[in-house]
């Protein structure tokens, strides 16, 4: 049902470009193609978003509007409209396209595309090889692109969801420039969305459906940047209300039930995968659960292994907190072993625990300062022997009796040397902060430094 005081949108192309003539179409899917294919912008002027690509003025689009395509990779989250561009691109520099995916196609069906193009460009016509999911190929697939490209012989255009600076060969890289496509915001996915509810041949602008303004806020802003999906999740809206009742009205609770649950772009292997586990880490480091909690709950919903989560608060527990608030490693090991037990769902709870309890604890890098100290201190050539009066055979070393058991003295503690002869300094500085100004007061009093009579488990002042 329509939202009180909003109106159903009544939909149109007004304020969306139409094609320039001197911008060539590209193919459009049939009737019976999904939504998302049939609504492929039918020309370079019709593509919507990626202003800093092939907006008017744009390097990218001066250049192919004077026919000047080069080898390129796309770089992008799915759905935002790699492939789409691609095709939009080739056809305004008027050249022939084929298409091949790193999923289904190998070398074999590149020498037939080449071979096409060899033909093709005697009577003077360009190729443009789109290879969908580049990243997939392997090193030497990818090694077989390199004369081809070298020679001009194709305009290679390769989209991704990968980093090509690790996916793709360096040999290959160099030959490419590389563009980052941009997740659409949320002004290009209503543009899109209104586009394919008005279009009245390949959209639903025949049909007497109209789609709540509430609804395309609901769609939009479940679909994370993904112009695929939305069209995916209003095509199942749109045929689930053409079996009901004429006319129809896309509410939210419609788009709800076409969207089983929120998309989450994440990719386990790429770039999300590490951006996201770097916004949990620094905002648990500086000590803002809400935020931290939040990027937990992307990580889960998104399908993250918990487990990576569960180590990663181990590994904080001791680097970021230490002994500042030495029970914070006793919370974080016992949410990993509380995964283990009983697994999600219920063990997002245990997450979210430690996630907690660690974000608002004490802060101590000390730790793993000292720990990293002493590592140097190895590496850089140190004095490795153990003195004699530390070894476990006393007989092995004629000073051996020279160790004092500390508890034989006051406090169970006493000055003496447990380093090799010529190891010095101080890697272990406790904070001030938390349980560790504690151990920090302690260890002045055995370093004998302005104890002036302070009990060593007093605070220091």
């Amino acid at each position: 049902m329509a939202s009180a005081g909003r109106a159903p949108v009544q939909v149109g192309l007004i304020g969306l470009e139409t094609p320039a003539p001197d911008l060539v179409p590209v193919e459009t899917a049939g009737p019976d193609a999904p939504l998302a294919a049939r609504m492929r912008p039918a020309s370079l002027n019709d593509v919507i978003g990626q202003d800093h690509l092939v907006g008017p003025g744009r390097p990218l689009r001066v250049a192919v509007e004077r026919g000047h395509l080069s080898s390129m990779v796309l770089w992008g989250p799915p759905g935002s409209g790699k492939t789409t561009l691609a095709r939009a691109l080739a056809a305004a520099a008027e050249a022939h396209v084929e298409y091949l995916s790193g999923t289904s196609d190998g070398v074999a069906n590149l020498r037939r595309a080449v071979g096409s193009a060899i033909a093709r460009r005697a009577e003077g016509t360009r190729t443009v090889v789109l290879v969908d999911e580049i990243h997939r190929w392997s090193k030497s697939q990818q090694d077989s692109l390199l004369p081809h490209v070298e020679d001009g012989t194709i305009i290679l255009v390769g989209a991704t969801t990968e980093n090509p600076a690790f996916d793709l060969i360096a040999p290959l890289r160099s030959r490419l420039v590389i563009h980052e496509v941009h997740p659409l915001a949320d002004g290009d996915l209503r543009a899109i969305v209104l586009r394919a509810m008005a279009d009245p041949v390949r959209g639903y602008g025949a049909l007497a459906v109209s789609i709540d303004p509430a609804a395309i806020d609901y769609l939009v802003g479940q679909s994370s940047g993904d112009a695929r999906l939305a069209l995916t999740a209003l095509e199942a809206a749109v045929e689930a209300a053409d079996a009901a009742a004429r006319p129809a009205t896309i509410g939210p609770g419609e788009i709800a039930a076409a969207l089983s649950r929120r998309h989450v772009r994440y990719d386990r292997a790429g770039d999300d995968h590490h951006d996201t586990i770097s916004a949990f880490i620094k905002s648990v480091r500086g000590s803002d659960p809400d935020a931290a909690l939040f990027w937990l709950a992307k990580m889960v919903r998104a399908g993250e292994d918990p487990r990576f989560i569960a180590r990663r608060l181990i590994i904080l527990a001791s680097e970021d907190i230490g002994n500042a608030d030495p029970v914070g490693l006793l919370v974080a090991t016992s949410a990993a072993d509380a995964l283990d037990r009983v697994g999600l769902p219920e063990a997002g709870y245990a997450l979210a625990h430690a996630t907690t309890y660690l974000a608002c604890a004490p802060k101590s890098n000390r730790s793993a300062a000292a720990w990293w100290a002493a590592l140097a201190a190895v590496d850089g050539g140190a004095p490795l022997d153990v003195p004699p009066h530390l070894r476990s055979r006393p007989s092995r070393g004629s000073d051996a009796d020279a160790y004092q058991y500390p508890h034989d003295h006051p406090g169970a503690h006493i000055a003496q040397s447990y380093r090799p002869d010529g190891v010095i300094g101080e890697y272990y500085v406790p904070s001030d902060r938390g349980s560790e100004a504690r151990v920090g007061a302690r260890l002045d009093a055995w370093r004998g430094r302005g104890g002036g009579g302070q009990s060593p488990d007093a605070p220091r002042t």
